[in-house]
């Protein structure tokens, strides 16, 4: 019988990423992110529900994210579910959760790549523009003459 355990999820972290390393020495990182839908009802009326999820990590791509994202960052998550299942100290009951182990990740936004954004634009703005051939050219045959 076949079977299928794949999940693609795009979202924005809720927190700031957690890396931490085993004893072996591999790095661990766990994130939450948030994922939005929207819908309209019947009435027309736009519903949105948020879903949070549990991601983890492993290896060289956790320091990535642990790096290079934080709390509010837009990224996408490829991977798999896993269930979780523990013993409750306090009172001996079964508890469980799924997780997503990341497998792939890609970065869509960062708040560190979007507030150095402001600061290059001022750059490009005081800079001269610089004029090219084509823009000579134009201005010789003026705005009235076009070329075809």
């Amino acid at each position: 019988m076949a079977s299928l355990n794949k999940i693609i999820l795009i979202g924005n972290l809720t927190r700031d990423p957690e890396v931490r390393y085993t004893s072996k020495g591999a790095a661990v990182c766990d994130v939450s992110i948030a994922v939005n839908r929207k819908w309209k009802d019947e009435a027309g009326k736009i519903n949105e529900e948020v879903t949070y999820v549990e991601i983890v990590v492993w290896g060289k791509t956790a320091e990535h994210v642990g790096q290079y994202l934080k709390k509010g960052s837009s990224a996408c998550f490829e991977g798999r579910l896993q269930m979780e299942t523990w013993e409750d100290k306090t009172t001996g009951q079964k508890r469980s959760k799924l997780k997503v182990v990341a497998e792939t990740v890609q970065f869509l936004n960062s708040p560190n790549r979007d507030a150095a954004q402001p600061q290059q634009s001022q750059q490009r703005q005081q800079q001269p523009a610089r004029r090219t051939a084509v823009d000579a050219v134009n201005d010789a045959q003026g705005d009235d003459e076009i070329p075809f």
